[in-house]
């Protein structure tokens, strides 16, 4: 009888270790702010408030962007449309974006693996023009805002089912280098 409760207590352990762990991985994987921000849906919150403490990241450049503001918007299937989550990480990013007017940025647009090759690049070129468009209304100049579309060809998520349709369904904004 102890064997079966001592088993069943190491099951429970190992659930609870891979879930936390699962948790930590997608929230990072997800180049979010804050808790949640990895989830579609789930605005974040950026840790610094855009003048807090910033820790180790160096300001202005793409982890700073990642950790502190968030990088990636995302969509309802077959849309470009931008929810309440993404107008709110798209007007932390026009508030950072005007922080350090020097950088510039390339938005991709990404698509979920079902339709056509040639249909998620239209999908995902007018993704990341929503994008564009809504941060130039928020006083981005729009020269400083490039974009690309990948389609369904540089999935975040290679999994085939709603949660990982729903993270490839995004835009990214990603700091272009400068020499």
């Amino acid at each position: 009888m102890s064997t079966k409760i001592v088993s069943a207590l190491v099951g429970l352990l190992l659930l609870a270790a891979c879930s936390s762990a699962n948790d930590t991985a997608t929230g990072a994987a997800a180049g979010g702010a804050g808790a949640g921000a990895g989830v579609p849906g789930a605005g974040g919150v950026a840790s610094s408030e855009l003048g807090g403490p910033r820790g180790q990241v160096t300001p202005g450049t793409q982890e700073d962007l990642e950790v502190n503001v968030g990088d990636r918007v995302f969509f309802a299937f077959d849309s470009a449309a931008l929810d309440d989550a993404a107008r709110q990480t798209l007007e932390r990013q026009a508030a950072w974006l005007k922080q350090f007017p020097a950088v510039s940025v390339t938005i991709e647009g990404h698509c979920d693996e079902r339709g056509t090759r040639e249909y998620n690049l239209a999908l995902g070129d007018r993704r990341a023009n929503a994008v564009k468009n809504y941060l130039v209304a928020l006083g981005i100049a729009p020269e400083r805002i490039r974009t690309i579309s990948y389609g369904k060809e540089r999935p975040a998520d290679p999994g085939h089912d709603e949660t990982a349709w729903a993270l490839n369904r995004r835009a990214v904004t990603v700091v272009n280098v400068t020499n």
